[in-house]
């Protein structure tokens, strides 16, 4: 994508809590930008997205992935990321490369507890974001009380940009609040609408909302608010100007509306993603540090300066081998060339680059700033950390990987997988960090720790399919230890008589907490 000028390149993600639609509308922007010629879809698998077996069989993204598209003479770097919480660190890892992010909001069950740690890592890594209302047409649909609940539970401000004209059933449109006009849908998932006014029933309330929308960019930008303060009319440009500013520098998150899975709104919100979101430029240099050095470095977003990349993620495959994907910050990088990881100060070979399309690789004769690509085979390399020039190299922060929460012990159900239930686990760990691996000395059971039971599932499943090793998943031992609790006292007695003098004894044993039998003889025998 190095064609492309770099002021027109998005690094754009998808986020939100599972099940609000993320893989559809990333779907639906392919399918309006000509990249796909069918609309995929989640539900008969047959999504370009979400293509590993096993988010196919549970219908859920658990791995991120990508594509790319161009719009308006912009190029878009699309990242799918996961909504559930037993897959997070992976959202948490694409946060930290992106450049801006699409939110998406439920019209039915608004934010949940995944979107709220989703939003507050975009405010750690300083990634801007535009909010999609999603699912206008599906029932128990309500547009102003998804965003109400957006922002009493993530404490932003939504600026609504359109608005839908019905809900439910009733949703068959969305009327523009910059250009006050109206979209009528016709539901046959080519995104064909027929523009016209806005109707009767709806101009009272769009035109309270674009009043809100003008004072909202007004506030965003001093000369706009010098203009709107004398009573003069913004023009599209100065409002679409004062939506960027406001988005650029958070004041304000860009709301509108749609349904993916139907192909309404997907193409407007494309628009503002290339009007709103930045670009690698707008996001400025980036710190670092010289390796085994506080050094402070900079690094910005041009083609002249020295390479440095960040690599956010690893793809592990048996037959392909491992996959490093990074995201360029400056200068650039060519195929078949050599590459410095300055985190672990080794040299390292870069065969032929690839740009991913899904489950696709697309190869490419070279990486430029902004650009997220991926090359296969390198042997060192891990998620985290930092490709640069050797002569000038830099380190960024590493990714802070989040800590497991629940764990299993795992039985081979074969000698045969036993010898390579190691070395596939390496692999998957490769692939995901937050797997950990360890072996209980007490109970010798070799001990799988994930985020969640789902997690663990799909690793289980993964080694299975990827490196042909069937474990079977048991709850860990917990060894069992004794010891004294208290103290006590036994006294006993021995009598014999069979002729002659006879026997006769008499023993006391004391026992008490952290010491040992006590034993008195309190008479001989005889």
């Amino acid at each position: 994508m190095g064609k492309y000028d770099t002021a027109n390149l998005r690094n754009l993600g998808v986020v939100a809590h599972g099940g609000a639609g993320k893989t559809s509308l990333i779907e639906a922007m392919l399918f309006n930008t000509g990249m796909t010629d069918r609309l995929g879809k989640v539900d008969d698998g047959s999504s370009n997205m979400d293509f590993e077996p096993e988010e196919i069989k549970r219908q859920i993204t658990i791995s991120s992935s990508l594509h790319h598209c161009v719009w308006q003479d912009h190029s878009l770097h699309l990242v799918d990321t996961p909504g559930y919480s037993n897959f997070l660190h992976d959202t948490r890892n694409c946060l930290r490369i992106l450049g801006g992010a699409v939110m998406i909001v439920s019209a039915i069950s608004g934010v949940k507890a995944q979107t709220q740690k989703i939003w507050a890592w975009s405010q750690e890594f300083e990634v801007p974001m535009v909010a999609f209302v999603n699912k206008m047409d599906r029932e128990r649909a309500d547009f102003l009380r998804a965003v109400d609940d957006m922002e009493k539970t993530l404490g932003c401000r939504g600026v609504l940009v359109n608005m839908p004209m019905g809900q439910e059933r009733d949703f068959n449109g969305i009327i523009d609040l910059v250009s006050m006009t109206a979209r009528t849908f016709q539901f046959d998932e080519k995104g064909t609408y027929v523009e016209s006014e806005i109707p009767e029933s709806y101009r009272d309330e769009a035109q309270r909302l674009r009043t809100v929308l003008l004072e909202a960019v007004a506030d965003a930008d001093d000369a706009l608010m010098e203009k709107y303060l004398e009573g003069e009319e913004l023009t599209r440009e100065e409002v679409l100007r004062g939506l960027r500013e406001g988005t650029l520098t958070g004041v304000f998150t860009p709301v509108l509306c749609g349904s993916a899975t139907a192909n309404i709104g997907v193409r407007q919100l494309l628009d503002y993603v290339n009007h709103c979101l930045p670009s690698p430029l707008d996001k400025g240099g980036q710190i670092g540090t010289r390796p085994d050095s506080d050094e402070i470095v900079e690094r910005q977003p041009s083609e002249s300066e020295p390479f440095a990349a960040m690599v956010f993620k690893t793809n592990s495959d048996p037959f392909t081998g491992k996959l490093t994907l990074f995201r360029v910050y400056s200068g650039e990088l060519s195929s078949d060339s050599t590459v410095f990881n300055s985190s672990k100060q080794i040299t390292e070979r870069v065969g032929q680059l690839y740009q991913l399309e899904g489950k696709k690789q697309l190869p490419i004769a070279k990486a430029v700033v902004g650009d997220i690509v991926a090359v296969a085979k390198m042997k060192e390399t891990a998620t985290g950390d930092t490709l640069s020039s050797e002569d000038d190299a830099i380190v960024f922060d590493s990714l802070l990987q989040l800590q497991p929460v629940i764990s299993f012990a795992l039985k081979a159900c074969s000698k045969n997988d036993e010898d390579k239930i190691h070395s596939g686990l390496q692999r998957l760990i490769e692939e995901d960090p937050t797997l950990k691996i360890t072996r209980d000395e007490q109970t010798h059971e070799l001990i799988l720790s994930g985020m969640g039971q789902v997690h663990i599932e799909v690793a289980v499943e993964k080694l299975k399919r990827k490196y042909d090793v069937s474990v079977e998943l048991e709850l860990p031992k917990v060894p069992y230890r004794e010891t004294i609790k208290g103290s006590t006292k036994l006294q006993s007695k021995y009598k014999k008589q069979s002729g002659g003098r006879g026997q006769y004894g008499e023993a006391l044993v004391k026992g008490s907490l952290g010491g040992y039998p006590v034993v008195d003889v309190n008479a001989p025998f005889c």
